[in-house]
Parts: C-alpha cells; structure tokens; sequence
C-alpha cells in the first residue's frame, strides 16, 4: 500500500488527538534540562561498557564479522573469558 494511502486513514495505533489531549501536551523543552535529558532516547543499561578504539587483526575482525550481529558483544565476551582464566576478574 502507498504511503500516501496510509498516511489518509485513520489509524488505531496514532488516534487523531483530543482538544484534552493538546491541553495536557508539555512540550519537551518547557520541562527542567535534567528531565529532558532522562526522557530522550532509550533507557540507560543497567551495565554500560565504554566507547575505546581497539586495532584487530583482519582475520579476527573477518572471523567475528562473519558471526552476524552482535559480533561487538562476541569479542567483548572472549577478552573477559580470557580475563577470567587467568584469575583477573572478580
């Protein structure tokens, strides 16, 4: 279906807002800097890991690449495996 046809129906998913509705609208900027910044973009993990350039091997990038997505997680996973052998972490 074109989008042009989609975008002229009415959708249950995006419902045509309310005169109440806009009244109770805040808009994001009115509300305190700190309040914004919490309800922008996704949820913080619970577990955060930091951002650092790393220079690999072709072949260990080609090897972790072919693996598909997450291929990021997969090395981060084997450098903690080899941490947690030889007795480094808790």
């Amino acid at each position: 279906m074109p989008a042009t046809d989609r975008a002229s129906r009415p959708d249950a998913d995006n419902p045509e807002w309310t005169e109440a509705m806009a009244a109770a609208a805040v808009r994001l900027e009115a509300l305190p800097e700190g309040l914004q910044r919490k309800l922008r973009g996704r949820p913080r993990a619970a577990v955060t890991k930091q951002r650092t350039t790393l220079r690999l091997s072709r072949e260990v990038l080609e090897q972790f690449r072919a693996t598909g997505p997450g291929w990021q997680t997969r090395i981060d996973h084997a450098l903690m495996d080899w941490l947690e052998g030889r007795g480094r972490l808790g």
